[in-house]
């Protein structure tokens, strides 16, 4: 499974209009972030490998079915804190990895203030969780990370994407399948998603002056 996966689902876009929308709260946005992280959670993970195993009900023992393999999610914080709730909810036996990087303003280049991801990794696949995938400077840095600590293996899922975005990851991380609920027109003059919703950390965690 590679390349760009842009959800038509009519949930998933009914959500999304919500989080775009200025008058959204912050309680109800993280709800939605949680719930779209849920709902893209359920795409990108549809081919997962399964082992049999049996499983006695309360009539006779049957065939059961569990995964095959260790999942780890892992948040770019802060703003990618709310889909990893969502998919802990999808996949509670999920290990959780932290990696926090922030935007230099300047060069919009990411800068690593937080790495916790392990230095040996006993997950095979890795789900990186951002809402928005902007310059995609953010998204190569956290793949290059999980890469060093053993992870081959890699999907990203982001609530939005921007063309920019979706480029650079192709370029440079062209192996890693991109999960999305839009695909936006552009970056503006400051690296901000246009349409978009703003900025994501902020709108979860009521940050934004005029929010607060």
């Amino acid at each position: 499974m590679t390349g760009l996966h842009v959800s038509t689902h009519p949930l998933i876009q009914s959500k999304v209009s919500r989080l775009r929308d200025e008058r959204t709260s912050p309680a109800e946005f993280r709800q939605l972030i949680r719930m779209l992280a849920v709902l893209l959670g359920h795409e990108a993970t549809s081919d997962l490998p399964l082992r049999t195993e049996p499983v006695r009900t309360p009539l006779k023992e049957t065939t059961g079915h569990r995964l095959a393999e260790n999942v780890a999610v892992v948040p770019i914080l802060r703003a990618g804190l709310g889909m990893a709730e969502g998919l802990l909810d999808l996949i509670p036996e999920a290990c959780v990895w932290h990696v926090g990087l922030y935007r230099d303003e300047t060069t919009l280049e990411p800068k690593t203030y937080y790495n916790r991801l392990p230095h040996r990794a006993n997950s095979t696949l890795a789900l990186l969780v951002d809402p928005m995938l902007a310059t995609g400077g953010s998204a190569v840095r956290a793949c290059e990370l999980l890469r060093k600590s053993g992870i081959e293996r890699i999907r990203l899922l982001s609530i939005l994407a921007a063309p920019e975005g979706v480029e650079r990851m192709r370029t440079q991380m062209p192996d890693v399948p991109i999960f999305t609920a839009a695909l936006d027109d552009r970056l503006n003059e400051v690296g901000y998603i246009v349409p978009g919703l703003g900025d994501a950390g902020d709108r979860q965690f009521a940050t934004d002056p005029n929010l607060i």
